[in-house]
């Protein structure tokens, strides 16, 4: 994904942003005040691009995309990263 990506529910691309909050990715949030936070983030090889539409909530949305990819899965690469947003 590119960086400056448009808010919005769908993309141009058919692709959708979830996020516990609403229908955008928000990014890394953890305060300033506090220790830093680990982030993991996987990312998918697949033989196909999937059809799951965004349901209200976005930890269901993600057991439906989890359950599509079964079966699909070419590779998986995982990042790890910390972060605290800066004071």
């Amino acid at each position: 994904m590119p960086e400056g990506v448009p808010k919005g529910a769908q993309l141009a691309d058919g692709s959708y942003q979830v996020s516990a909050t609403g229908p955008v990715y928000r990014g890394p949030g953890a305060p300033a005040n506090g220790p830093m936070h680990h982030y993991m983030f996987e990312l998918f090889a697949l033989d196909t691009k999937l059809d799951v539409r965004p349901s209200a909530d976005a930890f269901e949305t993600r057991a439906n995309v989890m359950k599509a990819m079964q079966g699909h899965i070419l590779g998986k690469a995982v990042y790890g990263g910390l972060f605290r947003r800066p004071q």
